[in-house]
């Protein structure tokens, strides 16, 4: 890493991996310098389409690269734990693709793993450095609508996604929860930490993943907040904070949106919209920048996504489905040492 240039490793060659990198080029202070799959022609294909020198059919020959800064896990998330761990085991640091884990065993190993080896860990929550969203959350910290009394959040997708399909898949996680849940709870635990009391229905598949889901969530200071995510319906991904002098709203694409309108008691509503210099809303460029003015700082998390709220959003998920039965296969609850599992480090 030099103080111009922050060099990254991408760990998989799926959509995500691609969409970030895509904007990782475009930001002149970021270098992509290596790519990794399970399959080597794969990651030849990934490279050659991004002009990355050097393209590994092996995770451990990323995880091992000591040109690489900061690698990004981009893998299925049931995969986030080995692969984050091999790149923090080996002294890299890391920015892992949410769901951070398939539970919070697995997120409370990594980040102990990071703060083992002092490297900086991050969860790709984009949505909280969106510069939009950042806003958002300021104006409702400064009391813009008085206190917190409702957050309202939906993400659905209309599929239908038949049962081999990833998002049916028990063996990697499937479900509308992990993959798009995580969004809606996310985002109420940003405006107000982690609930403590939770209530959660589900209707679930022939495979035992969730179709769709919808909790109550709520919070000692009487605030309630009302998630639902869906692979069997395409929703608004609408957003409403309520509070006791006013209402914010995003009418669309509430994790990445373009506008929000913000109505306080007794004056006109007004309209907050994103800054064209931005970028597009669908930008992963934020989160990048993020990491890399963190690692360049010498921090090893980052204050936007903080490891402890990681944590807490992960609870909040495992809690979830706890209430609505869904259980993946390998899932003990137990940790790595009580089950003789090794810790995670390069093989």
């Amino acid at each position: 890493m030099t103080a111009d240039t922050v060099r990254w490793g991408v760990l998989a060659t799926g959509g995500i991996a691609a969409a970030f990198t895509a904007d990782l080029i475009d930001l002149p202070d970021a270098e992509v310098v290596a790519v990794a799959s399970r399959s080597e022609e794969s990651a030849n294909a990934f490279a050659e389409r991004f002009g990355i020198p050097r393209a590994y059919g092996d995770w451990n020959a990323l995880a091992r690269d000591e040109d690489i800064d900061v690698v990004y896990v981009a893998t299925p998330h049931t995969a986030h734990r080995r692969a984050a761990g091999l790149c923090l085991a080996a002294g890299r640091n890391v920015l892992c693709e949410k769901p951070f884990t398939l539970n919070v065993r697995e997120a409370a190993e990594l980040v102990a793993l990071a703060r083992e080896h002092g490297r900086f860990l991050m969860e790709a929550m984009w949505m909280y450095c969106n510069p939009l969203v950042r806003r958002l959350k300021s104006l409702v910290d400064d009391g813009a609508i008085g206190e917190v009394r409702s957050v309202q959040a939906d993400f659905g997708l209309a599929g239908p996604f038949p049962p081999s399909h990833r998002l049916r898949n028990p063996e990697l996680g499937g479900g509308a929860l992990l993959d798009l849940g995580v969004y809606p709870v996310s985002f109420a635990q940003l405006l107000l930490g982690e609930p403590s009391d939770i209530a959660a229905r589900a209707v679930l598949s022939e495979e035992g993943v969730d179709l769709q889901t919808g909790a109550l969530l709520s919070w000692e200071s009487s605030a309630l907040g009302s998630v639902h995510c869906s692979i069997v319906g395409g929703t608004a991904t609408s957003a409403s904070v309520t509070g006791s002098r006013g209402r914010i709203d995003i009418p669309d694409g509430f994790f990445f949106p373009d506008r929000f309108v913000l109505h306080r008691d007794g004056r006109d509503a007004e309209e907050f919209t994103a800054d064209p210099a931005d970028g597009p809303r669908n930008s992963l460029r934020h989160e990048a920048a993020e990491v890399m003015r963190a690692v360049r700082a010498g921090e090893t998390e980052s204050p936007l996504v903080p490891l402890d709220g990681t944590l807490a959003v992960m609870r909040t998920l495992d809690a979830i489905r706890d209430r609505v039965g869904v259980r993946y296969p390998g899932e003990t609850g137990e940790s790595p040492e009580e089950t003789g599992e090794p810790r995670l480090t390069p093989a």
